[in-house]
């Protein structure tokens, strides 16, 4: 499905974005594994990969850092000659009410996760136009469409990365790049399974399918439109939540 193709995963050491790059590996997609911090991780990713047949490794870049951005993606270019799909999951959250959200918190969380998606956007913007061709997808989450208490500068930031990828499908449309989002709704992650049962319970019961998605679920959702079968899909936020969105 993916075959011939390279793809660049943004945070993709560990989570969501984990199994984005294995997904997408897995689907015959050349992968660079980017990651900030975790290094290790990075590595078994691609070693993962790898040992699967696939062909991957790994850069650390920090995708709040609009140069270092630039940087990877000129020496990515320069290596594959093309990159064909963009992958902005890299994301954190510092969780607060906004009386106690510091304006460091603040900058730190929209720095990365609406920014870095800008930056890694502006860094392929040319690349694209002159390919004529490519996939950009964007992580946005529920708290982005719906709003959480307690998370206003995540779901700003979230939020954000909707607007910008339906302003950049309008300008990248012409030249046959589609750019989407997908929001994931309560995935199990390492961040929810230090949850308390109680808290699990409350979100739960948001949950119109009443279980707890999958990583793989994500992951599969970015393969379609990273795909050729979602051509005529483009500027849409495809919300993977079992229903919390409805």
């Amino acid at each position: 499905m993916l075959s011939g193709k390279v793809a660049l995963v943004t945070g993709a050491s560990r989570g969501i974005g984990r199994d984005i790059a294995l997904t997408l590996a897995e689907y015959g997609a050349t992968v660079i594994v980017n990651y900030n911090g975790s290094k290790e991780k990075a590595e078994e990713v691609v070693e993962t990969i790898k040992n699967n047949g696939g062909t991957a490794e790994s850069y650390q870049c920090s995708v709040a850092d609009e140069a270092a951005c630039k940087t990877m993606i000129d020496a990515m270019l320069a290596k594959y000659g093309r990159i064909d799909i963009l992958v902005n999951n890299a994301g954190i959250t510092k969780d607060n009410l906004v009386m106690k959200i510091s304006e460091e918190d603040f900058d730190a969380v929209i720095n990365t996760n609406l920014k870095g998606t800008f930056n890694t956007i502006k860094a392929m913007y040319r690349a694209f136009l002159k390919q004529r061709g490519g996939r950009i997808i964007n992580l946005s989450s529920v708290s982005g469409v719906l709003g959480n208490a307690g998370q206003a500068n995540y779901a700003a930031s979230k939020a954000g990365v909707i607007g910008l990828t339906k302003s950049v499908a309008r300008e990248l449309a012409s030249r046959n790049v589609t750019v989407n989002a997908v929001a994931p709704g309560f995935i199990a992650t390492d961040m929810t399974d230090a949850m308390t049962d109680a808290a699990k319970e409350a979100t739960l019961n948001q949950i119109p399918l009443k279980r707890i998605g999958q990583t793989k679920d994500i992951a599969e959702t970015v393969a379609f439109l990273a795909s050729d079968k979602a051509s005529y899909i483009t500027g849409q936020v495809i919300s993977v939540d079992g229903g919390m969105a409805i």
